[in-house]
């Protein structure tokens, strides 16, 4: 069965943590969107450095995943809301287990691309207001990843997330993940050399594998 999208959410930049600007706090769209191959139109973010660009156009963070934050939390009102972890798409019934890196998915007229993991950063906990967090998703490897734009369109919320081809499918998002930033599962140098040629993989993490293989 395809997963539903059963949300579509974009924010702006706003005060996030004294002077420091962050669009995390997303909301759900009403009607069609367009996808534009840098991003949903209306979504934009605060850190370029850090975020935004053709290979981080769109971020789906697993909803499987609320569940288990809800317990470990002890509860907390943002998982009651959407886009809790300032993710764009709102979807059950994928995880970073079961996508890999290049696959490429329908969503209404658009064609998007995984492009990387997520990389977890301290914004999440400062978000949520508790620490710990980095280091659970660390070692969980429940990242969430981005979409690249290969076709453009419009989508809405209840469009099915039709995927249309499988990329390196020996490479799911969680294994890759965790190959470049659970020690506890560290990759070997054949792994980081296959890492450094994933021809669909963004070239910023492509460079962390190669420059893993020097050090």
């Amino acid at each position: 069965m395809m997963p539903e999208v059963f949300a579509i959410c974009t924010g702006l930049p706003k005060p996030f943590n004294g002077a420091e600007m962050s669009a995390i706090d997303k909301r759900p769209v009403e009607g069609p969107v367009t996808i534009r191959s840098f991003g949903i139109e209306g979504d934009m973010v605060a850190d370029t450095k850090h975020h935004g660009g053709p290979d981080m156009a769109v971020h789906l963070y697993p909803h499987d995943h609320y569940a288990e934050w809800d317990a470990w939390l002890g509860g907390h009102d943002l998982l009651s809301a959407p886009a809790a972890f300032g993710e764009n798409l709102m979807v059950d019934g994928l995880a970073e287990d079961g996508v890999h890196i290049g696959d490429r998915f329908r969503l209404g007229e658009a064609l998007l691309e995984i492009s990387q993991p997520r990389q977890p950063c301290w914004k999440i906990e400062h978000r949520f207001g508790r620490k710990g967090m980095v280091a659970r998703i660390v070692k969980r490897h429940n990242c969430g990843w981005y979409f690249r734009v290969l076709e453009e369109g419009s989508a809405k919320a209840g469009d099915m997330l039709q995927r249309v081809e499988t990329g390196h499918d020996q490479w799911t998002v969680a294994r890759l993940f965790a190959s470049l930033y659970d020690p506890a599962e560290r990759a070997d140098r054949g792994q980081l050399e296959e890492i450094a040629n994933l021809e669909r993989l963004c070239v910023p993490w492509r460079e962390k594998a190669r420059k893993a293989l020097e050090s």
